[in-house]
């Protein structure tokens, strides 16, 4: 036992030597994990921020006065007024990215128990601020309404008042969401691509026959693959954690990052088994990427990392459970962002260790029968 361990360690040692000497790699890994997790959280808002805003007020009451005055900083910039002919003009110059037409007897109307209707003009080119924008102005336009009509009947307030928060996000800053995700999916990208990418090099440098006239094992050899590759990524997130995402974008980690390493572990057997699964598939490093993309995109985009998974079809969900990455997103989301403990991840940590297994025996069984074809 201690000489296989011995065996494993300096296999490990010689691959993270094969990583050190390859400089595409090392570049890979510290851009993967600097500049590609500060330039989506920084670039990909999804808030409304300072949003241009023009006003038509034909109408010249205390009403339309006040929903003007009404759209405020940080999400808007001060309204400004304009004419109904001029709209179209300065929306195609993309002056404005809403334009709020207030109709003529808009306040009369109103009082006299009509139902009078404010047109919002949306420049959806804008997407992410068309809609969630949208949403705002609307609701500071019912909010002043009803505050007018209550205030112009001589009712009192509403007997219920609704105050919503955000509990682990109060600003909802989109990029506390992406920073954290972007280094989780990275993780999933990289584990996969080092393990496969190191499989197919000792292929397409014969040495892996020179390893197996060595007293060596398949599981010696790839416990090694998994160990070293694992320990880079484990260590390049580690990094991105503190300096990217809490120093440089100011992003608070609420729980230990002790528990999520060691999730993190765990969730590297993983997905390094299935690198090297999806290795012996392939011949050639064009093979393996054609055949590791699609999985890869799967496995962030329907892993809860992009998108709510109660936002899927139940049978999509229950699908996913299958997957490695769906349950260390639940897990490092809930350390990382609502502070948990291992009362709380437990299920998600023998899940991963469950299915951590499951591909380390297939991906074992294919590399003896590769192994075995080979000689």
């Amino acid at each position: 036992m201690r000489k296989r361990l011995t065996n494993v360690l300096s296999l490990g040692v010689k691959e993270l030597r094969s990583v050190r000497a390859d400089p595409v790699l090392v570049l890979l890994v510290l851009y993967t994990f600097t500049f590609a997790v500060y330039a989506v959280a920084t670039g990909a808002k999804l808030e409304v921020e300072h949003a241009s805003v023009a006003i038509v007020d034909e109408d010249r009451s205390e009403l339309s006065g006040r929903i003007k005055a009404a759209i405020l900083e940080p999400f808007f910039k001060p309204a400004q007024e304009i004419g109904a002919s001029e709209i179209d003009r300065a929306m195609d110059l993309n002056r404005y990215t809403f334009v709020i037409e207030v109709p003529p007897k808009f306040e009369a109307d109103l009082l006299a128990g009509r139902k009078p209707s404010v047109q919002i003009n949306v420049d959806a080119t804008a997407m992410a601020q068309a809609g969630n924008g949208a949403v705002y102005l609307q609701n500071i336009v019912s909010q002043e309404v009803l505050s007018y009509a209550q205030r112009a009947e001589g009712t009192s307030k509403l007997p219920i008042n609704l105050v919503v928060r955000s509990k682990f996000n109060p600003n909802l800053a989109s990029h506390w969401f992406t920073a954290v995700m972007q280094v989780i999916n990275n993780i999933t990208i990289l584990s996969v691509i080092l393990t496969g990418a190191a499989l197919i090099r000792e292929r397409e440098h014969g040495t892996v026959e020179h390893l197996l006239v060595m007293p060596v094992t398949p599981v010696d050899i790839m416990l090694a693959k998994i160990w070293a590759n694992g320990l880079v990524i484990l260590v390049a997130a580690l990094v991105s954690l503190n300096v990217v995402v809490e120093l440089l974008l100011k992003v608070p980690v609420a729980g230990s990052l002790a528990l999520f390493l060691a999730g993190a572990v765990i969730y590297q057997f993983s997905v390094t088994a299935l690198g090297i699964l999806i290795a012996t598939f392939t011949t050639s490093m064009p093979q393996f990427g054609l055949l590791a993309m699609p999985i890869l995109v799967v496995m962030n985009l329907l892993s809860g990392s992009t998108t709510p998974m109660e936002s899927m079809p139940l049978w999509l969900q229950n699908v996913m459970q299958l997957s490695p990455s769906t349950h260390f997103v639940s897990f490092a989301q809930a350390i990382l962002y609502r502070g948990a403990d291992l009362s709380i991840v437990w299920p998600q940590l023998l899940a991963m260790t469950a299915i951590g297994a499951a591909f380390f025996g297939v991906s074992l069984m294919r590399f003896r029968n590769a192994i075995a074809a080979a000689q």
